[in-house]
């Protein structure tokens, strides 16, 4: 392991896929919407595969089928998946449906069933059209293109994606992912689906923890309309072809700096989402301080940017901080009522619980731009946390009127 004084080295470069990760997506016609809406990624070799999944007691067919097929070996070699319908609440033929898919896939690609994972996104309670996607399957090629990102995609503006190089045990590593997200977005492991690829050898139930404890702090750290979506999911693949020395534990020397990288591109995603919003024009960001522990940090960071009140207020440019210590006073946390501070894109705005002299006309025009930082001291400790959300727009509201059966 690293020493604490040592900060990992990671090299954030474009769009890449690790070795032996090919990909492709197309339009077969699952919805309404002229664009790709089926693909596939999947590995040379079979993976090392994790996955955190969708908490929402109506977990949709395909999310609940690829988390058991994970927990057989933490493996995987390939996925199947669709936009446009969510195969979320369909019962038995939905379940069918799926576990038709995954054997569908595995025969093409001559690799067990057991080895292959399947994501739908989008309309909930609708059945997949089964013949389209009989037909679409052998349209599929592997190409090491960017299609399978847009494939998933529904009420996205544009593809979530970010890519890493690291150097482990003297080889270059690639850590890439892509997701999508725009609403229903509230996620407790919305549709929110997250995939990233590896070339780093690292064992499966290892990469289990590493991915759970990067969630923790990442995607279930965003927040969009607080509500989870049946379908949730993020699922790692590491396929070993770096050709590193297998990391088996968390004391292993490379350890440190793979969870490093991992954890930058969930991070990346899940902000990536959290500006996407439905309707969004800004990303917030909170960062809390001086809590007393690390979950009473995150949650008051996530309750801040979850607040519809905070976040319409940041739509109309308002810095109306009462909003801000309002939510963080909702939160089950300890706190120093008398002593809270709160900064608005690095300006003061409360101190010691009241407000400070400051030029409103100067902070709201801060807030103009495309990112908002709100800071947040609790005074009764020394740890912190962070969240992201975006504002709350009309826009939102005329996406989902319309987003309908």
């Amino acid at each position: 392991m690293m020493t604490q004084d040592e900060e990992p080295s990671i090299n954030q470069i474009s769009f890449t896929w690790p070795k032996g990760f090919y990909n492709d997506g197309i339009k077969i016609g699952l919805g309404t919407v002229d664009k790709k809406d089926f693909g596939y990624l999947f590995s040379q070799v079979p993976a090392a595969a994790a996955g955190t999944y969708t908490t929402n007691k109506f977990q949709a067919a395909p999310t609940k089928l690829t988390k058991d097929t994970i927990n057989i070996d933490h493996k995987l070699q390939a996925v199947i998946v669709n936009s446009a319908i969510a195969n979320s609440c369909t019962g038995a033929q939905g379940t069918k449906d799926a576990l038709t898919e995954q054997q569908w896939l595995a025969d093409a690609l001559n690799i067990d069933t057991n080895l292959v994972g399947v994501a739908s996104t989008g309309l909930i309670g609708a059945y997949l059209d089964m013949d389209k996607i009989k037909a679409g399957l052998p349209k599929l090629q592997p190409k090491t293109g960017d299609d399978v990102s847009q494939a998933v995609l529904t009420t996205d503006k544009q593809p979530k994606q970010a890519c890493v190089q690291v150097e482990l045990d003297g080889k270059t590593v690639t850590i890439t992912g892509f997701a999508k997200g725009s609403g229903m977005i509230h996620p407790k492991m919305a549709t929110m689906l997250g995939f990233v690829t590896t070339d780093a050898a690292v064992d499966g139930d290892l990469l289990q923890e590493t991915l759970s404890a990067g969630v923790d702090t990442t995607f279930n750290q965003i927040t969009v309309d607080g509500d989870t979506s049946t379908n949730d999911m993020v699922v790692v693949l590491a396929n070993g072809m770096a050709q590193n020395t297998e990391i088996k534990n968390a004391a292993d020397t490379d350890y440190d700096t793979f969870a490093a990288g991992l954890k930058f591109v969930l991070g990346e995603l899940a902000k990536q989402i959290a500006a996407d919003g439905e309707g969004a024009t800004k990303l917030i960001e909170t960062n809390v301080t001086e809590a007393l522990n690390s979950t009473e940090a995150q949650s008051v960071a996530k309750a801040v940017v979850g607040s519809s009140l905070v976040k319409a207020a940041i739509f109309g440019d308002d810095p109306n901080w009462g909003r801000i210590i309002a939510a963080i006073g909702m939160v089950d946390a300890h706190m120093d009522v008398d002593h809270v501070a709160i900064s608005a894109n690095g300006i003061p705005l409360v101190k010691d619980s009241v407000a400070l002299p400051f030029d409103e006309a100067m902070v709201s025009e801060s807030m103009k731009a495309a990112k908002v930082t709100i800071d947040v001291s609790l005074n009764s400790g020394t740890a912190v946390g962070q969240a992201w959300g975006c504002d709350l727009t009309y826009n939102y509201v005329k996406i989902n009127a319309s987003y309908h059966t």
